[in-house]
């Protein structure tokens, strides 16, 4: 492994580490909350959709268009939606009594964690933290105005 390599892995490792951090806070949120999905499953969501992108972007420089193999953003960010989607209907119940269904924010949170992996993954670290700050307001402050649901 050269010089350049090693660089760019490190690169590449820092921005697993970022997305870490940012979807750790959001895990913690739901984790505070008593929600079925808490701080390491959000933490490792936004992780491996970060990896994801990392490990496409690594591929890509290994293997250059002109290979058979080649590596579309658009197919690795289709990809994580679809399989996050399907994590996140996971946590999606109907009550009891079969009058609500629960789990709703939450699996918006698994998928507003794997984007923001994903953003992270791309190299947009600002936009990512913006969402994060958003999505926590979310979460938190804006819990109050859900009549709907009030507990969820």
């Amino acid at each position: 492994m050269n010089r350049a390599t090693m660089m760019l892995d490190a690169e590449l490792l820092l921005r697993i580490l970022f997305a870490g951090l940012l979807c750790g806070l959001l895990g913690w949120e739901r984790q505070t909350s008593g929600k079925p999905a808490g701080f390491r499953t959000l933490l490792m969501v936004g992780i491996a959709a970060c990896l994801f992108v990392v490990a496409g972007e690594a591929a890509a420089l290994t293997y250059p268009v002109t290979s058979a193999l080649r590596v579309e953003p658009f197919q690795l960010i289709q990809a994580v939606a679809v399989g996050i989607g399907f994590l996140g209907s996971g946590v999606v119940v109907l009550s009891k009594d079969g009058s609500r269904v629960l789990g709703l924010t939450t699996a918006a949170s698994i998928w507003a964690t794997a984007a923001i992996g994903l953003t992270v993954g791309f190299g947009r670290y600002l936009l990512a933290a913006g969402t994060t700050i958003i999505v926590l307001v979310t979460l938190r402050l804006l819990r109050r105005f859900d009549t709907a649901h009030p507990h969820e």
